[in-house]
């Protein structure tokens, strides 16, 4: 085997539909665009969603609702889930970073506290917002709640 003699396996080269090419070729004349009409002629190109005169799709669904851009979305984590990382890890204070390394965030989100559960030990919890009963909660059992700005 050498350079000179190499070449792709059978059936690995699939050679275009040569089209337009004259009668003889079986392929001339309308050169399989049909009969006449738009999608005989060159620079054809139908509008995205046209279904041929029907009422489309995007026009036949109702729209409602409202997306709000300046909407600031927060993670929620509970008391009990701080608690039990409390336990577990013996964390005493949490931050973004604490969050992060225990899987509770992921890049850039914004964390709410959230009162469900209860307290066995003091934390220190640094957060973007705090629920009042939270609060109340993690300041009940002496820690502090510390909002970031």
């Amino acid at each position: 085997m050498n350079l000179s003699n190499l070449k792709p396996a059978e059936g690995a080269v699939k050679h275009s539909k040569r089209i337009g090419r004259g009668a003889g070729s079986g392929k001339g004349g309308t050169s399989t665009r049909g009969n006449k009409g738009a999608k005989a002629r060159s620079g054809y190109h139908a509008k995205i969603g046209y279904e041929g005169g029907q009422m489309p799709l995007y026009r036949r669904v109702p729209k409602f609702g409202f997306k709000n851009i300046n909407r600031v979305e927060y993670v929620g984590i509970n008391i009990d889930t701080l608690n039990n990382l409390a336990e577990s890890k013996n964390i005493n204070d949490f931050n973004v970073e604490v969050f992060k390394q225990n899987g509770l965030i992921s890049g850039n989100d914004r964390i709410k506290i959230l009162g469900r559960g209860e307290l066995s030990k003091t934390v220190n919890v640094t957060a973007h917002a705090f629920s009042a009963t939270a609060k109340k909660a993690i300041e009940d059992k002496g820690g502090v709640a510390t909002v970031i700005e």
